[in-house]
């Protein structure tokens, strides 16, 4: 999924700041050699610009019906929840492969992410046909990060990291995330990190960013529907107002932020922990299963081939004892007497 590249939040401000500014300056040099694209019989592969409404997308000829259509999406939902409509103009850059998408979102951007946002410039890097089965769906993918802009255009670097995500996911209707979440034996036995925690995760590995993603959009759903009539535009415009998330969740919502951080901690562990639970002891069992079942049929195979030796053994040593018994008969061998056949004399 995408990601947003931003100025920093409570650290690391500056360096990031001046990361950002290098990346929107090497993806405006491409922008700049597509602004007057003029596709002739010796060009087929320059670059191509589409102008409409707010949006301007820069692709190459591979890339062309994939550019059409997020726009053509783009203009017929631009509207995000909770916030007024944006009005910015926004730059999509569709990379045809993935050496130039890497190139123009710089070294710094997540390798498993299939889309970058650059909120302070505005502009949209994404990968083009050549993106991978887990790019998703581009649809989806193009819808997350124009809700990182939105967000940005109305409340600027006011969000954290993880309500950033969680918004866009949440914007994008990424309802299969809970997935990550159904078979996370993690939540059962570390339990349901802090938000501060979970700001960090997304600059961890492909697994831990999933589940990250999953956790914020969760948070974001849950907060939403803390108020069934309004949704989030009361909260947004406290939030703008006061510059502060704490002040505009007591305002809006009546609690505190470390209130609805332990509400949302406890919903999640009870509503995904069992899952995850069941669903490890569920693989546990298929591994043992994998495990134990050919050892069993071994040890049977193992088993049966004894128990046949043992029979074949006890038939030819009665077979034998028969053929000495025969044999003695033949001979005039007296039988040896049993035990219950002497008869002892006393005398009268």
């Amino acid at each position: 999924m995408g990601k947003a590249l931003r100025r920093g939040h409570r650290d690391g401000g500056r360096r990031r700041r001046a990361l950002t500014v290098r990346r929107a300056l090497a993806l405006a040099a491409f922008a700049l050699s597509g602004i007057l694209p003029t596709r002739s019989a010796g060009a087929q592969d320059a670059p191509l610009r589409l102008d409409r409404a707010r949006f301007t997308a820069l692709f190459y000829p591979s890339e062309q019906t994939l550019a059409q259509s997020l726009i053509a999406l783009a203009i017929a939902h631009d509207t995000f929840p909770g916030l007024p409509r944006p009005t910015q103009h926004v730059l999509l850059a569709i990379a045809p492969d993935r050496r130039r998408f890497r190139e123009w979102v710089g070294p710094h951007a997540p390798e498993w992410g299939a889309a970058v946002a650059f909120p302070d410039s505005r502009r949209i890097v994404m990968q083009g046909r050549g993106a991978g089965a887990d790019a998703g769906d581009p649809r989806e993918v193009f819808r997350h990060e124009l809700a990182h802009l939105a967000l940005h255009e109305y409340l600027g670097d006011l969000s954290p990291r993880w309500f950033d995500e969680g918004y866009a996911s949440y914007s994008a209707r990424e309802t299969g995330r809970a997935d990550a979440l159904a078979a996370n034996l993690a939540l059962v036995i570390k339990g349901t990190p802090s938000f501060d925690e979970l700001d960090s995760e997304f600059f961890e590995g492909a697994t831990t960013a999933q589940t990250a993603y999953a956790l914020a959009y969760g948070a974001v759903d849950q907060l939403a529907s803390l108020d069934t009539a309004h949704g989030l535009s009361r909260f947004f415009a406290t939030w703008k107002q006061e510059a502060s998330m704490e002040r505009a969740v007591r305002l809006t919502y009546g609690m505190t932020m470390a209130e609805f951080e332990q509400r949302w901690q406890q919903q999640t562990r009870r509503r995904y922990g069992g899952l995850a639970l069941v669903g490890d002891v569920t693989l546990a069992g298929l591994l043992l299963l994998v495990i134990i079942v050919p050892l069993y049929v071994l040890r049977a195979q193992r088993d049966r081939r004894r128990m046949a030796a043992l029979v074949e053994a006890d038939r030819v040593a009665e077979v034998a004892a028969r053929e000495s018994a025969i044999e003695a008969l033949l001979r005039g061998d007296e039988p040896p007497e049993s035990g219950s056949d002497r008869t002892e004399s006393t005398p009268s």
